[in-house]
């Protein structure tokens, strides 16, 4: 077996999720590569060889991508390299559910998304329905295109690997996409995919205002802040705070829900968290059948008890 894993990172460091991801073909064994598009990314690229089990890290240096992951280029990109491997592995972030399935496509495979466990070479298991079931799948294709849930797996160590380095050529630009800019958001909280623990609000917050009580108790406790979809829709908190099956997908060893319901939709991004904490005035809300906590209270006025009691 011959494995390729597409790196996500922003230069620097790699995203959260990547080193999981690597644990799905180091299980399988053969020769796992790793590919790395960037420009300057010497800081990336070390991390990679320090990663027992890596055979080589494959190296495209370009000022193509020195600024975004533009899907088309990367899928050229890919599409020169791929020939061969048996498994091409990507995390299920934005950046891999935007070039993962341009890449099946271009090679007439379909892909396998989301998977949570590799049971053989040809077969995985897989959350459908919002994770309401599981499914087990077996391939028959000559190769795989993957996507891996970044929280699903243990990440592999990250010392004492041995991992050579191969610069291969660019294949330039697709010319479809030009990348013009971005504007992102920062602060100094963990970032919400990463994050050991996070505390997130629903529709039962109210008001983008009263958010700013679950931002002071995450800057006592060191967490990121999350929120449903109905809190996003509802204009409180911008969707990068989205945490459900069409935000991000979560799994701190401390999740905080406060006035969230607990639809379907929500819980397929946060049950696999290891401690569940509810906060909700409605003892009927779905969200308690997955806590391991639950405090039936007005969150207004739990919360302030909470900020004073971590004061």
């Amino acid at each position: 077996m011959n494995h390729l894993v597409f790196i996500s990172h922003d230069q620097q460091s790699l995203m959260p999720g990547v080193l999981n991801t690597l644990s799905a073909p180091l299980q399988l064994g053969g020769t796992v590569d790793a590919l790395v598009l960037g420009h300057q990314c010497d800081a990336v690229v070390n991390t990679l060889t320090a990663i027992p089990g890596i055979s080589t890290v494959r190296v495209c240096d370009d000022a193509l991508y020195n600024n975004a992951f533009v899907a088309e280029d990367c899928t050229a990109q890919l599409q020169s390299v791929v020939e061969g491997y048996s498994h091409v592995w990507f995390t299920a972030d934005t950046i891999g559910k935007n070039i993962a399935p341009r890449l099946a496509a271009m090679r007439d495979v379909q892909q396998i998304s989301d998977i949570i466990e590799v049971r053989d070479a040809q077969t995985f298991v897989r959350p459908i329905y919002a994770g309401n079931a599981i499914a087990t799948v077996k391939s028959d294709q000559v190769q795989n295109i993957i996507t891996v849930r970044g929280t699903a797996l243990e990440p592999v160590a990250t010392e004492n690997g041995s991992a050579g380095v191969e610069a291969i050529a660019s294949v330039g630009s697709a010319n479809l996409t030009q990348y013009v800019g971005a504007e992102t958001s920062s602060n100094d909280r963990p970032e919400l995919s990463s994050a050991k623990i996070v505390i997130s609000g629903g529709r039962g917050m109210q008001s983008s205002d009263n958010f700013q009580m679950l931002e002071r108790i995450a800057d006592k406790l060191g967490a990121a802040v999350g929120a449903s979809r109905a809190a996003v829709d509802a204009g409180f908190v911008t969707n990068d705070y989205q945490v459900g099956q069409t935000g991000k997908v979560v799994a701190p060893d401390l999740y905080i829900a406060v006035g969230i319901s607990g639809a379907i939709q929500h819980l397929a991004g946060m049950k696999d968290s290891k401690f569940i904490v509810a906060i909700n005035k409605d003892e009927d809300a779905p969200i308690f059948q997955v806590a391991d906590y639950g405090l039936v209270i007005d969150l207004f006025d739990a919360l302030p008890e909470l900020e004073a009691a971590l004061d």
